[in-house]
């Protein structure tokens, strides 16, 4: 007879959510429990555990000997990857890289839109009740059909954007670690969100040709996870290689960019704008340049927030947790080398 296993989720799932993955096997057996940390989850429990489901709460490695695999309920696992229990060459890690992708592309496209028709300028307008007679030159839209794309990162949110973008009639270039492997593999996508064949992207390049990539952009979204490879990537360079038009979006990670060389960029002109969600620091200090700039639009590290996020993660847990069982390959297994 095979074996019970014991799921601990550490995630508050309503019960309606709870009673899903309850169903989906009479051999997991599954414990909620809601901690803010290890010292909140019984020390018994931590010692039959053999699935985690968790935000960020890990146990030591030696309260958990049982442990052979752990569910993010994030994408990024850069605030996680040197827990000793993460680095154990023992237990497996996935994330939930992919239930944010259709979200995530909206707001890259809503930031592509507010910039390409001066939203931010219009609202300034608004707050001063000003009816501008030079209302047409001043308020020049850029439309995006024609414009091209490129994206740092052809992973789950940066396939959802370029289907977007597609729909737009835009050109899409993207860079990819991997450039004669365009399709997805093993990665979680929602049905008709991304673009798991690598039909939408026009032309991929390597990521030793960003600075010819970009120069070709009139907008850029990154979408990198936080590695050391990837450590202050977009730099002054890459800042230097855009056209003074081109908006900058990043939705990935705030150190992924280095931000010195990003405000120099917007103080100049070298670039015509930004979006960002994702700082250096967080939060962003109030003295940062970029919240007083005028082609900055911030916003807190949301872009992946949604009503549907735990629907999602259940979506995905759900599939791994069958794959587990029958003992096929995980979806979005990390690789600890890569980082990602």
């Amino acid at each position: 007879m095979d074996e019970t296993l014991n799921v601990l989720v550490l995630v508050d799932f309503n019960d309606v959510l709870m009673n899903r993955l309850k169903s989906l096997s009479p051999r997991l057996k599954f414990t909620r429990i809601l901690a803010r940390n290890a010292n909140e989850v019984p020390r018994e429990v931590w010692a039959t555990t053999d699935i985690l489901y968790t935000m960020h709460v890990l146990p030591e490695p030696d309260q958990a000997l049982r442990l052979r695999w752990i569910q993010l309920h994030f994408a990024g696992i850069d605030a996680v990857i040197d827990s000793p229990v993460i680095q154990n060459q023992n237990v497996i890690l996935t994330t939930a890289s992919g239930i944010h992708a259709s979200t995530m592309a909206e707001y890259a496209l809503a930031m592509m839109l507010a910039h390409a028709r001066k939203i931010p300028l219009m609202l300034r307008h608004q707050a001063r009740a000003e009816w501008s007679e030079k209302r047409f030159e001043l308020f020049m839209p850029r439309e995006l059909r024609g414009s091209t794309l490129g994206i740092v990162g052809y992973g789950s949110i940066g396939r959802a954007t370029a289907r977007l973008a597609k729909a737009f009639g835009m050109t899409v270039l993207a860079t990819k670690r991997n450039v004669m492997q365009p399709a997805s593999r093993n990665e979680y996508e929602e049905e008709g969100v991304g673009d798991p064949l690598g039909e939408c992207v026009d032309r991929l390049y390597p990521p030793e040709a960003i600075r010819s990539m970009v120069s070709l952009c009139d907008f850029v979204l990154v979408t990198l996870p936080l590695t050391p490879q990837t450590h202050g990537y977009i730099n002054a360079a890459v800042f230097e290689a855009m056209q003074p038009h081109a908006i900058f979006i990043n939705v990935g990670r705030g150190g992924v960019v280095d931000e010195e060389a990003l405000i120099a960029a917007l103080k100049t002109g070298k670039i015509g704008g930004a979006s960002l969600d994702v700082f250096a620091r967080e939060p962003l200090p109030q003295s940062s340049p970029l919240w007083s700039m005028e082609n900055v639009i911030i916003s807190p590290h949301l872009a992946g927030n949604s009503a549907r996020y735990n629907d999602r993660a259940v979506d995905l847990f759900a599939e791994n947790l069958m794959r587990y069982l029958e003992k096929k390959e995980l979806l979005n297994r990390v690789d600890l080398t890569a980082g990602y």
